[in-house]
């Protein structure tokens, strides 16, 4: 038996019983023989990398396995790009240049916040969430530091941007209590650095987990809330209006869905394409594409169809060098939809075949692709069959709690 880590075994143990799953569909969600994952489980194997993302993100467990995993790989396979390296050059940094916290100290810690936003459009939220929340452990300790009041809002700034993305991971992985807790501590760093953009991202955050679970009109109120605080022309605000218009879309209120649309437009007209556009917290207005498509789509507008098609082709070019694999997969959803509203179910299924399959649908995004299956099946169109097939492999496992 090769030397392993006895706590990996255990917690994928532990989730494979809490999540009440067997080893053969977990096996089928990750990709694996039943005989590999039950040899992980009890410690027979050790899990690689890519494994332990794969069934950290079917079994929901929130970046726990991940962390195992990377915790129990031998020294001589530790990546050196990896989270802890990133933790260890910071802090070797701020020793090296005094005990106190200083402004290169500071200012590289805003550049790794920045690369985690950045990284967020093409990495599993279970393998980002413990780089972010290794992070903001860093903020809390050198909170204890001197500094003088500049630099101590500079940190609570950059703590506050730390949070509100572990906030929105945990949104995606369907974890609300974590996720509130997160937006709670976001919120607090903002009242306290008085920054209003983040305390309008903060609600934007919400108002988006609560849409996802139908409840519209809180949607409605909170991102008009996020676009009452939002700094004149700041991402949130654009990002807080777009949202209205979703919440819009999904009470089939077609006036007032236009009506953000165009209010988006305006918004966006003169912006300029940010130097990161992957970067979360920057809008892009490439990305107005993608969310004209969504709305058009949810509201039942004809108009959704060449939106998503043009929202794919653009997205699948992997503008600025960067891949967008999740946005693709929403846009093959949002296309689905409008071809079920233009009668062609065969083709809406095949795009939610692709995006199912692609893996790269988050937990908080998995209703969007039920309500395509549920039309194909409605529809009574064959390929429904290998649709559902598909949706029993590739089901993530949602928190029970």
């Amino acid at each position: 038996m090769s030397d392993v880590d006895p706590r990996f075994g255990a917690r994928l143990r532990g989730l494979i019983e809490q999540r009440q799953t067997s080893y053969r569909a977990l096996a089928a969600r990750v990709h694996h023989g039943k005989t590999h994952v039950h040899d992980l489980a009890t410690g027979r194997k050790a899990p690689t990398a890519d494994v332990a993302r794969r069934l950290d993100e079917a079994l929901g467990a929130g970046g726990e396995l991940v962390a195992l995993a990377a915790a129990s790989a031998p020294p001589g396979n530790a990546p050196v790009d990896g989270p802890d390296a990133e933790f260890e050059a910071l802090e070797l940094a701020r020793r090296i240049e005094a005990s106190d916290v200083s402004d290169g100290t500071l200012h590289r810690l805003e550049q790794v916040a920045d690369h985690m936003a950045m990284a967020y459009a093409g990495t599993p939220p279970a393998e980002l969430l413990p780089r972010v929340r290794q992070h903001i452990a860093y903020v809390t300790t050198l909170n204890e530091a001197r500094m003088t009041l500049a630099q101590r809002r500079r940190l609570l700034v950059t703590g506050g941007w730390l949070a509100l993305l572990a906030a929105t991971l945990h949104v995606d992985l369907r974890q609300g209590d974590a996720a509130e807790a997160w937006l709670a501590t976001a919120e607090q760093m903002a009242d306290h650095a008085g920054h209003d953009e983040i305390r309008a991202w903060c609600l934007e955050t919400r108002a988006w987990d609560v849409l996802t679970a139908g409840r519209y009109r809180d949607a409605l109120e909170l991102s008009r809330r996020a676009q009452a605080i939002a700094p004149a022309g700041s991402s949130a605000l654009i990002q807080a209006t777009a949202q209205e218009g979703r919440a819009w879309a999904r009470m089939g209120a077609a006036a007032e869905t236009r009506r953000s649309l165009e209010q988006v437009t305006r918004l966006v007209s003169n912006l300029a394409t940010p130097e990161n556009p992957e970067h979360h917290y920057r809008y892009d207005p490439a990305k107005a594409i993608s969310y004209t498509a969504t709305t058009l789509s949810w509201v039942g507008d004809p108009a959704a169809e060449d939106f998503a098609r043009h929202a794919i082709a653009e997205l699948e070019a992997a503008p600025g060098g960067v891949p967008r694999p999740r946005r693709v997969a929403s846009a093959r959803l949002d296309l689905g939809l409008a071809l079920l509203a233009a009668g062609r179910p065969d083709e809406a299924s095949a795009e939610a075949l692709t995006a199912v399959t692609s893996g790269r649908i988050v937990p908080s995004n998995w209703w969007r692709a039920v309500e395509v299956y549920q039309g194909v099946k409605r529809s009574g169109a064959p390929a429904a069959i290998e649709l559902r097939d598909a949706f029993e492999a590739h089901r993530p496992a949602l928190p029970t709690t």
